[in-house]
């Protein structure tokens, strides 16, 4: 295992290298639970989208379906890349508004030294790496972003060594750079820029004093020798998607936590529950063996201490990031917020791991503008999504009578009370989006390569290919997106239907469910839907984090790419792709809408800066030549 080298792993390929899974069979040896083409658009797109409206036989060329997407957007759509850049459609412009490295206080070097990848001193006061989710908010007429930071690449960052962590220097260089930056952006003759020294500045790493919130505040699960109250964590770990709350706070979300913490001690008896989140002897950056603090044989609870959702301030400097454990615990990748009928707040969250769940929080108290809120995401009730045959589903609530765990064990073990109430495994569920103009749910399922008959995830639930389900296929390797109308146009009411909205799949090489579903075609191929964000007309932006070879059966898919959708249609179309190597990932919107915030991730191009230089994680603006609204 030391032998391998982790580096460029993803985060779903490294837990599968320290818990391998045997391997699922070929396709064809389950065709009699996977379905055919004609088959599965027939069951499963059900209710009005724009696949279920073209049909299986109406797949349309490139050509013939650009045309028609261009008299729905406001741009014309792009073909696929394999470069090292971004490219936009025509009459559309885009520039670097910030790289990791880049100074946001003017005591941190401007530029970033390509031998070292920064020093240890600078690298608190400087943008992170790997960005994704991020939000904009409009502070008394100031634009601030709140941008997550997710993991960091060793080699990259650690350049000089290779990526071998050395010392205790090299990991707190490493926590540095991790986390979220909270920074003032402003648009002057040179374009979007970084506001250096301003007020709003900050960065929340991983040794940043949290708060513990909700239910599971202070129990003995959270306790350790350094804070035996249980009441005070140290940092936010693998911050990957995001969202804001009714009331103005960012939502950054803790996924693959897990990977952080270690034992120096080979023998040390791992408690049970770290199992099913997939906490091991050795984790990816050696953080156990420089800071005792992620050594699970010193410091057992540390990890219950992580995998939440972490609420922000961004006008507040000072104020202290909050963990509402109240939201559950899990590889957390998104918080979609919306409000109920009745002004309960509703949270929907997805757990990204294969063979994982879809949740619901309800909240008990009532949002109510200008009121207090602190007790919205501390006291409510967190539910798992179980998804029918028929189209139907049913938010099940995770209560000690539903799954004979305490409230606090609901909250701290949230995937084994997933398991006792029943959900619906589901094929990595990532960002879920909530449309602003219809109350409609969506969630990116954005692969499942081990679905097939007799498989089951770590806690034993079988994560079958089922007809007529959000997870049909076996070996899905290209990812599908799900949705769901809830019962009264009431968020949070407890019943729903649901459909796909699209089946991502590639017809130039597959003519069975692969192929995908009828709106997918030559002209808008992808796979891995990730990210998601509504703007405010109701379009649905997709990201994407796949296989980018181009090659066998991702030939025309190209790079990772931005693509926007018509909830109404069902139309996808290609507004952005990425430089290679790269995921994009995170979006946001100025307050005008005349500019568009994107996320470039990993790049493996040397991405922005060109030949002989680092590639550096970025956000990028994006506007229209004319001064037009974005999209």
């Amino acid at each position: 295992m030391k032998d391998t080298d982790l580096s460029h792993l993803s985060w779903d390929d490294w837990d599968e290298h320290h818990n391998p899974r045997p391997e699922a069979p070929e396709f064809d040896a389950v065709v009699e639970t996977a379905l055919s083409r004609r088959g599965f658009i027939g069951s499963v797109l059900a209710f009005g989208s724009g696949a279920a409206v073209m049909g299986v036989g109406s797949l349309l060329s490139s050509t013939s379906a650009e045309a028609q997407a261009a008299g729905r957007f406001a741009f014309t759509p792009i073909p696929i890349q394999t470069d090292a850049t971004v490219h936009v459609p025509e009459g559309y412009r885009w520039s670097v508004l910030a790289r990791w490295g880049d100074p946001l206080f003017s005591d941190a070097a401007p530029d970033l030294d390509q031998a070292t990848g920064g020093d240890l001193a600078s690298s608190d006061r400087v943008f992170g790496e790997n960005t994704d989710g991020m939000e904009l908010f409009n502070i008394g007429g100031r634009q601030v972003i709140a941008v997550n930071h997710e993991y960091v690449n060793k080699d990259v960052n650690l350049p000089a060594s290779g990526g071998d962590v050395a010392s205790a220097e090299d990991v707190r260089k490493l926590q540095n750079l991790q986390g979220v930056t909270v920074m003032e952006v402003a648009q002057g003759e040179d374009g979007w820029q970084i506001v250096v020294d301003s007020p709003f500045n900050r960065r929340i790493h991983h040794n940043t004093e949290t708060r513990i919130a909700g239910p599971a505040a202070g129990d003995p699960l959270l306790q350790t020798e350094a804070d035996p109250e249980g009441m005070t964590a140290l940092g936010t770990l693998n911050n990957c998607g995001s969202g804001r709350t009714p009331w103005g706070t960012y939502l950054t979300c803790e996924e693959n936590f897990n990977g952080y913490f270690g034992s120096t001690d080979a023998d040390f008896e791992l408690p049970a529950d770290y199992a099913r989140y997939g906490i091991g002897h050795e984790g990816r950056y050696a953080y156990e063996v420089h800071d005792a603090r992620f050594d699970v044989s010193q410091t057992p609870n540390e990890p219950r201490r992580f995998g939440y959702v972490v609420e922000i301030d961004p006008a507040n400097p000072d104020s202290r990031p909050v963990k509402r454990t109240a939201l559950g615990r899990f590889k957390h990748e998104n918080a979609a917020c919306a409000v109920a009928r009745d002004g309960r707040v509703v949270v929907y969250l997805g757990d990204d791991e294969r063979g994982e769940y879809l949740y619901k929080y309800v909240s008990n108290g009532y949002y109510q503008p200008g009121g207090p809120t602190d007790h919205l995401l501390d006291d409510g009730t967190l539910h798992v999504a179980r998804f029918d045959t028929d189209g139907t589903g049913e938010w099940v609530a995770l209560t000690p009578e539903a799954t004979g765990m305490s409230e606090v064990e609901i909250c701290v073990l949230t995937r084994q009370a997933a398991s006792a109430a029943g959900g619906t495994t589901m094929d990595r569920p990532e960002w879920v989006a909530v449309n602003p103009i219809a109350v409609e749910g969506y969630c990116a399922l954005t692969n499942n390569s081990r679905r097939a008959p007799g498989w089951t995830n770590a806690g034993g639930d079988l994560v079958e290919p089922v007809s007529g389900s959000p997870n049909p296929r076996a070996e899905n390797r290209y990812g599908q997106i799900v949705r769901w109308f809830p019962s009264n146009d009431d968020h949070a009411a407890n019943l729903f239907r649901w459909d796909l909205y699209v089946m991502a799949g590639n017809p130039g090489v597959h003519a069975d469910a692969n192929a995908g579903s009828g709106n997918i075609h030559q002209g808008n191929l992808f796979n891995s839907p990730d990210g998601m964000q509504f703007d405010t007309a109701g379009i649905l932006w997709i990201q994407t984090d796949g296989d980018d070879s181009n090659e066998d059966g991702f030939a025309g898919m190209g790079n990772n790419q931005m693509l926007a959708g018509d909830p109404e249609t069902g139309e996808i179309v290609r507004f952005l792709t990425g430089p290679q190597g790269s995921e994009v990932t995170g979006l946001t919107w100025s307050s005008d809408r005349r500019t568009m915030f994107v996320g470039i991730q990993h790049p493996d191009a040397p991405f922005p800066d060109g030949e002989g230089r680092l590639p550096r994680s970025s956000v990028v603006a994006v506007w229209r030549g004319d001064g037009g609204l974005v999209g």
